[in-house]
């Protein structure tokens, strides 16, 4: 879907907006429930707090029963990646943001947004912020949070999702087309 591609706002900003099935309740425990967030994204606690710690325990393999093998390029995932962050606006079931470490003492922002739309669908709107002048992290950000977002959907749908590699590489090009020139 088109409208599934993200949106850059600006130089360092991603938007992105996706329907989903259930209630803000649902959706926000796969956002904050370590057991649950593991499924699309991570695994990892979210302190329930503004200033609570997030956890990130990235296993790309586990996204889907797939055989997904990693590209060269993100060899250096195949163990798994840890990142954290700090909350920095939480109002459940409805706001969640936090930090998002990048390294090098850099730290981006993730902010989650749900609406419930009507009795069984949630608007998702995730806006991803900070992300740096380097047009390369923003397109693997892009095609990062389009697959996983999918990865999402797919899980609260009861579908089963596709290898996270094979549909993040491809969206690689073409979020590199879909980046703001300064």
């Amino acid at each position: 879907m088109e409208k599934d591609y993200g949106t850059f706002l600006d130089t360092e900003t991603v938007r992105f907006e996706r329907i989903l099935p259930g209630t803000v309740e649902l959706v926000w425990s796969f956002l904050t429930e370590s057991e649950k967030k593991a499924t699309w994204l991570s695994a990892g606690d979210v302190e329930p707090r503004i200033g609570g710690k997030v956890e990130h325990h990235f296993d790309h393999t586990v996204l889907s029963k797939e055989s997904d093998p990693f590209p060269e390029k993100y060899a250096d995932l195949e163990k798994g990646a840890h990142t954290s962050g700090t909350v920095t606006e939480f109002d459940p079931p409805h706001l969640l943001s936090y930090t998002w470490d990048e390294g090098d003492t850099k730290f981006s922002e993730v902010t989650f947004e749900l609406t419930q739309i009507s009795e069984d669908s949630v608007r998702l709107i995730l806006i991803h912020t900070k992300l740096g002048s380097k047009d390369e992290p923003k397109i693997g950000v892009g095609a990062g949070w389009h697959t996983h977002l999918n990865i999402l959907r797919d899980v609260l749908s009861g579908t089963e999702p596709k290898g996270f590699w094979k549909v993040h590489m491809p969206l690689e090009k073409e979020y590199a087309t879909l980046l703001p020139r300064s």
